[in-house]
């Protein structure tokens, strides 16, 4: 057997050997265990300020019994938290700095493997994509989501029934105290929200990865068959540290095409476009937004909120992932995964046990349902939408654009009663990008304006450079690249343009001649930023542009030198 990472740690008979395992002793490891048992980090993104990972703190000890009783010495360490629900601007502008936070810790400590404990929209894809550019053993655990909310006897769900609800306020419909009242009955327990948003999908694809154990994408975060995965989990990153199965064993191309099916078929957030991306270019595979076009023929199976009407606990019960792999198992790629095993090994035996939950392809909810990328001299560099998501009606589109320069004026105009549109107008929102919010917040779902609220109209066509929450729903085109901050082409739409968009043909078009458009570009500035020092800063300085997954430039890749100066 080769020589151990962590020896270069703990193997040394010198004073830096005897500094390392001294330190480490005050904690009450005896001897032995420094005499070349695999180290496995457990990086922890455990934090009260993040709800959706509050349980990670148990689940962590369900690994370390896992290391314990494969033979390994588990040390525990956390990186930063990213709180979804609770971070401003967004927590998307931090997610490259816990990537940065996961790449160097595990770079510099002498760990042999690591087990990643995530759920919280960002967390996972940071997590992923700072690991990615160390390449040892690596796997999955998941925060696991809610239980089903629930409010005057009916299942409501995370951020989804949060829009309609708020719009029902906004049209009357709704009283405020009703509104207040369901908050507490929605979030019940630990856990990532349970409709299928941004948390639940990248959990989904990262078992479709096989990054995680199977099943590790829906059970309950309060479900004690997460403690026992935990503890599994635990077990096998030791022998994934002796197989020396490593991030990139198993992050393959074919591994990034079954996560697109798999997003199809789940109904998946337009933000795992993102962080796919992000997360390929650390691995060092060439994916592109083109790629994404795989999954738009793929059908709908799961019946979940934003795209269906149940929940990820029932989407559990009936039988998660493994049933979803067995359904795709005639499109799926031949992949490696954390077993040392092809993905199908991952659909064993897998039953489904509530067809209303989980459809067949034969029978699918709704056909054509993964991401579509959109194209054209509005986004040159593509623009995403969801159809499963979207008012099919609204699918086929053109109308004057009614533009919002930034959030601030959308915010202070939106509920105006003589505001100039018609549910036939396209709403535009600029300045919402990587660069121009900064960060690319989940704003692209905007508010349908209170003078057509009240007339009944619940979606209209929408565009920005934004994101939206994983959990919202709307005829919503996303991503716009390049962002209007960027010199984009966002930027020069004005009030009164015709936009026309299909999705069938996977077109966005403004309907203003180049001659015109010339000559706002040179009347264009872009905004001045909002941030001048710190991280932010530098993420305005280095950010990539959505289609290139708004990760760091200078983050892209890898290094997986060992580093050999010591401290003292």
């Amino acid at each position: 057997m080769s020589k151990r990472r962590s020896s270069n740690w703990y193997g040394k008979l010198d004073t830096d050997g005897f500094i390392h395992r001294s330190w480490m002793k005050n904690q009450g490891f005896p001897d032995h265990l420094f005499e070349g048992r695999p180290i496995i980090g457990i990086c922890n993104t455990w934090s009260e300020l993040t709800p959706c990972n509050s349980g990670l703190r148990d689940l962590a000890e369900g690994v370390k019994r896992g290391v314990w009783e494969a033979g390994g010495f588990p040390v525990e360490f956390p990186v930063m938290s990213l709180g979804e629900t609770q971070m401003k601007p967004t927590a998307m502008l931090f997610r490259n700095l816990l990537a940065m936070d996961v790449e160097e810790s595990i770079r510099a400590y002498g760990i042999d493997g690591v087990v990643l404990l995530g759920g919280c929209d960002k967390t996972t894809p940071g997590q992923l994509m700072g690991a990615a550019s160390v390449d040892l053993p690596t796997i999955v655990v998941s925060s696991g989501p809610m239980l089903n909310g629930k409010w005057k006897g009916k299942d409501i769900g995370s951020g989804t029934d949060v829009w309609k609800f708020s719009e029902d306020v906004r049209a009357g419909d709704m009283t405020l105290q009703d509104f207040m009242a369901a908050e507490s009955g929605m979030s019940r327990s630990k856990g990532v929200c349970m409709t299928m948003g941004t948390a639940s999908t990248m959990a989904s694809l990262v078992e479709a990865m096989g990054m995680s154990l199977p099943t590790n994408a829906a059970l309950p975060a309060v479900d004690a068959r997460r403690m026992a995965l935990a503890h599994m989990t635990g077990k096998r990153i030791v022998e994934m540290v002796e197989e020396d199965l490593k991030l990139s064993d198993v992050l393959t191309r074919e591994s990034f095409e079954n996560a697109i099916l798999a997003n199809g078929a789940v109904g998946g957030s337009t933000n795992a476009v993102v962080h796919l991306l992000a997360i390929a270019g650390r691995v060092g595979i060439d994916l592109t937004l083109d790629d994404f076009d795989l999954g738009s023929d793929i059908p709908l199976l799961v019946n979940c909120m934003p795209s269906g009407q149940y929940l990820m606990e029932d989407f559990c019960y009936a039988g998660g992932m493994p049933v979803i792999l067995k359904e795709l198992s005639g499109h799926l790629r031949k992949a490696n995964t954390v077993l040392g095993r092809d993905i199908s090994v991952y659909s064993e035996g897998a039953e489904c046990y509530n067809d209303d939950v989980i459809w067949s392809m034969d029978a699918p909810l709704k056909p054509n349902a993964g991401i579509k990328v959109l194209r054209g001299n509005l986004a040159p560099r593509g623009a995403i939408i969801k159809p499963s998501a979207a008012s099919p009606e609204l699918l086929e589109h053109e109308g004057e654009a009614y533009v919002f320069e930034n959030i601030e004026e959308l915010k202070s105009t939106i509920n105006n009663d003589d505001l100039p549109v018609t549910k036939d107008s396209i709403l535009v929102l600029k300045g919402c990008g990587p660069k121009g919010y900064p960060g690319m917040a989940e704003v692209g779902n905007m508010p349908i304006p209170s003078k057509l609220l009240k007339e009944g109209v619940r979606d209209m066509v929408r565009i920005s450079d934004a994101r939206m929450s994983g959990t919202a729903f709307g005829t919503v085109i996303l991503h716009v690249s390049p962002e209007a901050q960027d010199g984009g082409q966002l930027g020069l739409v004005k009030t009164g343009d015709r936009i026309r968009f299909s999705a069938s043909e996977g077109a966005l078009e403004l309907l203003v001649s180049d001659e015109e458009l010339a000559q706002r570009r040179a009347e264009w500035t872009p905004d001045a930023p909002h941030y001048t020092r710190g991280y932010a800063k530098m993420y305005v300085d280095h950010v990539l542009q959505a289609d290139q997954g708004a990760d760091l430039d200078f983050l892209v890749g890898k290094d997986t030198r060992l580093v050999t100066r010591e401290s003292h």
